[in-house]
């Protein structure tokens, strides 16, 4: 077994049950097991402590995820570890229940794989830190591959719950800011859970604030997802919520992903409130707040947004994309006394540093409903918040896969090359303070847009983004590209030669 297979940025991810073509079990009983001793080994060093370690175990609706939960309990327990299981959970609760006052946790543990298929399962690790990096994960791996124990005479296994404490802290939040005891009083409010862990923020959030939440959808757990996938990027999702908000008129409609680390949502007037339109809204909100403040984005944000958050008064920092690069970003912006108050990808993950940086879908909902509550009192619309933000005619993404297994070299030349290639061309210039990959702004006459061509995080892939803010655009501005791509036989760009026609 190569352990560092299951590594998947900055947590692990595998293949739990058997049942598609071709994808086989990895996260095994044995895997499972060795990488809780793994961590148990990790977090001995990290605390420093011989004993008395204390451990929180959570996991969201997963097919898999009871047996999962079972095995890495029984052996962070072999190893030492206090371990308390917590059942369901959302991955932002169990990094709060290492904060808490009357918790505090020494580790945690999220049994979950965001939204990929029903097969998939695997392991978010949090410490008061926040997330486990990268190299965190390899060595726990590298533990796991081992057989290196920690010595420590067996621990304790008991049963507890933390999402009572993570709802009440929430809505607690949404009072404090309105200064009133149910201030979602004669607001409708419909949340689709997706049959992941979300759908909690109903019964323990959003009534006890009294808002109407009749018409809310899919908020039972069940990890064969029968009705859609629970993922604010999916089409199917969002149609889902969009459809649910219209059928009863709601004031808004929210919808998670299975472990609610993150959130899209829908306006009163059906309008889909995720990618650039949920970070202009929550930009503005910030922006009111903390003036001036700087806004971290993923690097395939809008040229409308970066406007947007400018004439807001902030400053836009398109970085690269993955949710702990744009954190540590944010993180190390404030380092160096530059405030940032928000890293947000497009996909959804948003952390604010009033929350730890801590990427979490009921937080975005919850600011978003102070602000929904507040714009009553005051008379205005979360619609009104995004009125100036110029949107582009149209947007198309193109995934490219590299037909070879060492595949980062290859994808990096034609990067490189791209961007030489661009800086001959008429119409074409290099984006300035540009992170990741090659981002190319097009005149009028060449698109009235933008392309960025980079290289996938962990995947095999070249994701090329094109935007435009003319109709007919991003057609044009695919056969400039067209001729170029074309030279590169070890990339897969039917679809984009396809589309150039």
């Amino acid at each position: 077994m190569d352990y560092m297979k299951l590594q998947n940025g900055s947590d692990i991810r595998g293949v739990a049950l058997e049942g598609i073509e071709g994808q086989h079990v990895n996260l095994t009983e044995e895997v499972c097991r060795n990488i809780g001793r793994g961590f148990a080994l990790w977090l001995k060093e990290k605390t420093g402590k011989a004993a008395g370690i204390r451990v929180a175990v959570g996991r969201d609706s997963r097919l898999s995820g009871e047996a999962l939960c079972s095995w890495i309990c029984d052996a962070m327990v072999a190893a030492g570890l206090d371990v308390t299981d917590f059942g369901m959970a959302s991955t932002p609760a169990m990094f709060m229940a290492t904060v808490t006052e009357g918790y505090a946790y020494d580790g945690t543990v999220m049994i979950t794989a965001s939204h990929l298929p029903f097969n998939r399962n695997g392991f978010k690790f949090f410490t008061a830190g926040g997330g486990l990096e990268k190299g965190d994960i390899k060595q726990i791996l590298t533990y796991a591959a081992g057989e290196e124990t920690t010595g420590m005479p067996a621990g304790s296994l008991t049963s507890g719950s933390f999402m009572d404490t993570y709802a009440k802290i929430l809505a607690d939040k949404i009072r404090a800011a309105t200064g009133e005891e149910k201030p979602l009083e004669g607001f409708r409010i419909v949340v689709d859970a997706g049959n992941g862990a979300g759908g909690f923020y109903v019964d323990k959030v959003l009534k006890p604030l009294g808002a109407n939440t009749d018409g809310s959808r899919y908020l039972d757990p069940d990890g064969s997802f029968p009705n859609h996938i629970p993922n604010p990027e999916d089409k199917k999702a969002m149609e889902a919520i969009t459809e649910a908000v219209r059928e009863v008129k709601a004031d808004l409609g929210i919808i998670f992903d299975t472990d609610v680390d993150r959130a899209g949502a829908v306006l009163s007037d059906g309008s889909e409130l995720n990618r650039n339109r949920i970070i202009a809204m929550l930009s503005a909100i910030l922006l009111r707040e903390h003036p001036g403040t700087t806004i971290v984005t993923d690097s395939i944000t809008s040229t409308g947004l970066a406007k947007f958050i400018q004439n807001k008064g902030g400053v836009h920092h398109r970085f690269k994309r993955g949710y702990r690069n744009v954190i540590n970003e944010s993180i190390r912006l404030n380092g160096l006394g530059q405030d940032s108050q928000l890293a947000i990808e497009t996909s959804g993950h948003g952390a604010f540093k009033e929350n730890y940086f801590l990427d979490d879908g009921a937080y975005i909902v919850t600011k978003l409903l102070i602000e929904l509550a507040r714009g009553k009192k005051e008379g205005y619309t979360l619609e009104s918040l995004i009125a100036t933000l110029e949107e582009p005619a149209e947007s198309v993404e193109f995934r490219m896969n590299i037909l070879l297994e060492e595949f980062k070299p290859y994808g990096q030349q034609v990067i490189d090359e791209l961007m030489a290639y661009a800086e001959k061309q008429a119409g074409w210039s290099l984006a300035p303070s540009n992170f990741e990959g090659v981002r190319v702004n097009l005149d009028a006459e060449h698109g009235n847009g933008w392309f960025l061509l980079r290289l996938s995080l962990h995947d095999p892939l070249l994701p090329l983004n094109i935007e435009s803010n003319s109709v007919g655009g991003a057609k044009k501005i695919a056969r400039e590209l067209a001729s170029f791509i074309a030279g590169y036989d070890k990339l897969d760009a039917q679809k984009l030669l396809e589309f150039a026609k």
